[in-house]
This record gives C-alpha cells, structure tokens and sequence, in this order.
C-alpha cells in the first residue's frame, strides 16, 4: 500500500513540472509576440512621422522660396526703375522715361517667369544640408498710378513742367504671383500688391517759395536740447533752421525731403544725446533710424523768416501788400469803412469791422481793396451758403457782424454784403489781389486781419464745411489765434487714408477736387492756440498754419483740453516747437501748395534763384497685400 502511495505521488509530480513548462513557454511566445508588435507599430509611426514630416517640410521650403520669390522680383523692380533715371538730371525733364514700367514689366515676365529659379545658395556649400528651394514668377504687372511736380508754375505736369521744379513723385501700383517649390510635387502660391514709391529730388542752390511749401517748418529747434520730435508719419517737405532731435519712442517716416542748416541731427538715448552727421545711430541694443523717403539734407543754408506782418495788413486796404512800412490811422482812414460808410477815425477805434470800397456821388459801394479788416478781439465763424457764397460771422461783445462775399454775383462781378443788426450794406465787386505794376485785378482773393486776437476762429459745427469752393482766403491776427472747433474745406484736396484712391497712399491728390479752394492762417507774434470745444475731443483744420517771424517766439500750442485725434490738411509753420496736447496727429501735407500755390499773402521766403545744387532719388516700398493661396 504504501509502495502504491508513494508511485502515485512521483506520478503527480512529474505531471505538475510538465504544466509549468508549458505555460512558461506560452507566457514567453506571447511576449515575444507583443514586443514583435509594438517593433512593428514604432517603425510604422516613424515612417509615418518621416513621411508627413517630409511632405510638410517639401511645403514650407515651398512656401519660403515663393516668398522669396517675391522680394526678388519687387527688389529687380525697384533697380530697375531707379536705373532709368539718369546720374544727373534736371527740373526742365522728368527724370524717369514714360513706358519705363512697361518695359520693367516685361523683364520680369522674362527673366522669372519663364521657369522655376533656384534660391541662390540653396543646397550648396555651407547650406549644403539646407533644403532646395526654387521660385517662379507667374504673373507681374506694374503700372504708373501718378506723377506729380514738386514746385513748378501753378498746373505744372511731369510731362510739361514749368517753373523751378524741386522734384517728382512717382507711385507705381504693383502685383505679384509667385510660385515656390522644394523636393517633391509640393508647391506653394502667394500674391503680393502694393505700391512702389520714387521720389527724384532737386535742391536749388536758391529759390523763391511761400512758406506754405513746408509740411513742417521750424525756425529754432537747438541740437541735443533734451526734446525730441513726436514720432510718427510726416508729409511734406520738412526744413528747421536749427536741427532735429529724434529719440526712441517710436518711428520716425519723412515722405517727403527733411533738411536743417545744423550739420548733424541730434539721437536721444534715454540721457544721452549723440551728435551725429547721419541718418541712424546706435547705442547698446537700440537703434533709431528714421525714415527718410526723399532724402536728409544736412547743413543747408538757413531760409529767411518774414520780419513781420506789415504785408497782411496792407493787403486788406490796396490787394497789394507792401511790407516797407507799418500801415497807419491815416492810411485806414483813407482806405476802409464801416457799415455806415463811416470811415475810419483818424483818432483810432477799440472795436469794429471795416472795409475797403468806395462811395460814388449817389452812395453807391465799390469794393476797392483786398478783405476785411478788424480792430480789436474778436471770435470768427467760417461758413459756406449755396455752391458760391463765404460767410464770415464776427462777434465783438454784444455786437455780430455777418460779411457775405458772393463771386459770382451780379453776372459774375461779384458781391459783398454786410449785415449788423437792421443795417445792411451791399457793395459790388469782392476782395481782390492786383497786380503790384499795373494795380489790375488779377482775380478773387481774400486777406482778413485782426488787430488783436481772435479768441476763437471754427466752422460752423462738427464736420460741417467752412471754406466754400473757390475761395482763397488768409487770416491773420496780430496776437493769438484760437482755434475752438473743426474748419474744413467744402471739397478735400487730397486722401487721409491709404487707398482712398485705390493703390495710393494717404495724402495723394485727389482728382478733380481742386477747386481753389485755400485757408490760410497767420501771426507773426503770437501763437495758434488750440482749445478744441467739440465734446468728442476730435479735431480737423484745413489750413496751413503759420506763427512765424524774425522776432517771434510762437508756435501750435494746446491751451485747452486733451484732444483725442488731431488731423491737419495744410502743413504748419513755427518759430518754435510747443506742445500740442495730442493723442494722434495726423497732418497731411496740401499737395497743391507744392506747386507754387498758396493761401493769398501768405508769408514767404524770397531768395534769388540761382542754379541746381544737387540731384538724388530714394525709393519706398508699401505692401498693399500679402495672400497664401496654398491649399494644405
């Protein structure tokens, strides 16, 4: 029994050994079998990640090498232009052949459209293991938007210009489609618009010019003073006879030439100022380097300022203007009147509005002179009635005294009517300029002077036109001038936002819209006060302002509240830099006044002309639009 017990047990165990093995073996072969899975799944997904991964990067080097494409063919476009104007030229010619674009076009289409061009470098040496990349251009176009004089006559073309001609701006509108492509079938597609800006400039050796001119104009502006200019876009020539001071709190775009009589230009670096004879300057990390798209100018001789406004005031009484001696009593007397064709008193006044006309044998009023003349303080509304009639409306205490100047009254000879309280007064004929040889009409213009201050000049409200159509007027105040609201022109003259006229920039011309209608505004001693009453801080002035003479200290200066958005159509004239109390300013530079055109008697620099001094051209690109039409 025991022997049988003892077999049996033997038997099990070796039974139980046998089953062990075989789940090891088991265990074992499945293990083998997931690691052979997860093998396979990781080779799976790297060639996965290696295709995709690849396919993507074909797509990128696609992607750069159109884009590079583009500034290939807009930077040949740029060469090409500037290598048409000649090393030297003059104001008597244009300087950039007309059809050049055509034939710019055209090279393009040749030279980079024909087929793909491989990215230079890439691939090779050093950029060996750098992934290919090549670009075609498959359509460019190129055409001249405008051409417009800088000085000249008055209606002076780039195809006809007359006169002493200090430049041309040109804008060409262009448009690119470029196609990159890497290894691989991949490709990649982008278009590219915008405009393409040359500006050939011409500095006279010396000319005679308004200073309406400038875009900005600053007579004392010392270098490394501690002040620097507000960034920001500048239209418009710009000249200081002092320097300019450029610090880092934003960017600085000059569109048009910037010069000053100091040889160098003052960099502020938080301290620091560096006098340096050039347009950018670094220190440590910080760079400034303004924009100067027509170029910087320094060391230039200083421009004359107007020693005073002797001229102004003489224009109301004779149209003519004569800054030789002051006007007197006796010459107001023995030119203007009052409503009452009263004249002036030979003692004086402390207020009132006068008028140069004359009184026939039957009482019947001439207009004899050249505006409206004001003594004493006086706030000023500008208006327009109908298509032809400017409306001045001056309040003096508790006297208002409306001045109706209608051109083409009276079959077209014209008409001023005056009305305070129950008197009116109608005198033929309006405010003229005349010839100073022949003493004849030369045509409408208007000068009003203000023997005092104008504590505030405006529109009539908000976005409501102030300078009717075809009216050239200039108003001068022989202390301040505050401006308490909006004054516009009934028609704009040129665009304040880019695209106004599509594929131009803000402040380009526009069509048609050149009316004669201009503003200008002057001291001589005191400045333009801003005290902006329009409740949503906003402020618009068409008009160029002057506070400008030998002896003057003035500038544009806020003496009011915070204004929000500050836009200028005309261009200001100082003796100094003062605060304007800001957010935003906007001036755009009156492009007409670059052609020898100007408010009437505004003041000016006269320097005998003499011959051309240098010629240069700059270029500058702005980018419209930029599309990846590439489906991933």
């Amino acid at each position: 029994m025991r022997q049988n017990m003892a077999k049996l047990s033997k038997s099990l165990r070796k039974s139980a050994g046998g089953d062990q093995r075989g789940v090891a073996l088991i265990t074992t072969l499945l293990l083998l079998l997931l690691l052979t899975g997860l093998s396979l799944a990781m080779v799976i997904s790297v060639r996965s990640d290696m295709l995709i991964n690849g396919y993507y990067r074909n797509f990128r080097g696609s992607f750069y090498a159109a884009d590079s494409g583009l500034n290939i063919a807009r930077q040949t476009m740029v060469n090409q232009i500037v290598a048409a104007i000649p090393a030297t030229f003059t104001g008597t010619t244009q300087p950039i052949p007309a059809g050049t674009e055509s034939t710019v076009q055209t090279y393009i289409t040749n030279t980079y459209g024909a087929s793909y061009h491989p990215i230079t470098g890439a691939g090779q040496a050093q950029a060996a293991n750098s992934w290919p990349a090549s670009y075609k251009i498959s359509s460019a176009s190129l055409t001249l938007a405008s051409c417009t004089v800088v000085g000249g006559n008055v209606g002076a073309t780039c195809t006809a210009p007359t006169g002493v001609v200090t430049g041309y701006r040109y804008i060409y509108n262009y448009a690119l489609t470029a196609t990159g492509q890497a290894q691989g079938t991949q490709t990649a597609t982008i278009n590219d618009s915008g405009s393409l800006l040359v500006n050939a400039t011409l500095v006279s050796a010396s000319s005679t010019t308004s200073f309406a001119a400038w875009g900005m104009f600053i007579d004392k502006y010392t270098i490394c003073d501690g002040s620097t200019l507000v960034p920001g876009t500048i239209s418009g020539p710009v000249f200081s006879n002092g320097a300019w001071n450029f610090g880092t709190s934003g960017q600085y775009i000059f569109t048009d030439s910037v010069g000053s009589v100091n040889a160098k230009a003052g960099y502020q670096f938080n301290g620091a100022c560096d006098q340096v004879a050039g347009t950018t300057d670094k220190k440590g990390n910080t760079t400034i380097s303004p924009t100067f798209q027509a170029g910087f100018n320094l060391g230039q001789p200083s421009v004359p300022l107007p020693p005073n406004d002797y001229n102004q005031k003489r224009a109301v009484l004779d149209g003519i203007g004569s800054s030789s001696s002051p006007v007197s009593k006796s010459d107001l007397n023995n030119y203007v009147r009052d409503i009452n064709k009263a004249k002036y008193p030979n003692s004086g006044a402390a207020s009132g509005v006068f008028l140069p006309y004359t009184v026939d044998g039957s009482g019947n009023a001439t207009f004899s002179g050249g505006g409206i003349y004001v003594e004493g303080n006086a706030n000023v509304t500008l208006s327009t009635s109908g298509t032809t009639m400017q409306v001045y409306t001056i309040t003096q205490g508790s006297t208002t005294t409306t001045i109706r100047i209608d051109p083409a009254a009276n079959g077209g000879s014209g008409q001023t009517q005056v009305v305070s309280g129950s008197t009116t007064l109608n005198i033929q004929g309006v405010p003229q300029m005349r010839d100073p040889a022949t003493g004849q009409p030369t045509g409408y213009d208007s000068m009003m002077y203000v023997n005092g201050s104008i504590t505030a000049l405006s529109g009539p409200g908000q976005g409501v036109p102030a300078i009717q159509d075809h009216t050239p007027v200039t108003i001068t105040a022989a202390n301040n001038v505050a401006i308490t609201g909006d004054i516009l022109y009934k028609t704009e003259p040129v665009t304040q936002t880019q695209n106004q006229i599509p594929g131009t920039p803000a402040d380009t011309l526009i069509p048609g819209n050149d009316k004669g209608q201009v503003l200008g505004i002057f001291t001589a001693t005191g400045d333009i006060q801003l005290n902006n009453l329009q409740s949503n801080k906003n402020l618009e002035i068409d008009a160029s302002l002057a506070t400008i003479s030998q002896s003057g200290t003035g500038g544009v200066v806020n003496t009011g509240a915070a204004i929000n958005t500050l836009n200028i159509v005309g261009g200001r004239i100082q003796n100094s830099i003062k605060s304007i109390g800001a957010t935003t300013r906007n001036v755009f530079f009156d492009r007409r006044f670059g052609q020898n055109f100007a408010p009437p008697w505004f003041p000016s620099t006269t320097v005998s002309v003499g011959g051309l001094l240098s010629a240069s051209a700059t270029t500058t690109v702005q980018r419209v639009q930029w599309v990846n039409r590439t489906s991933y």
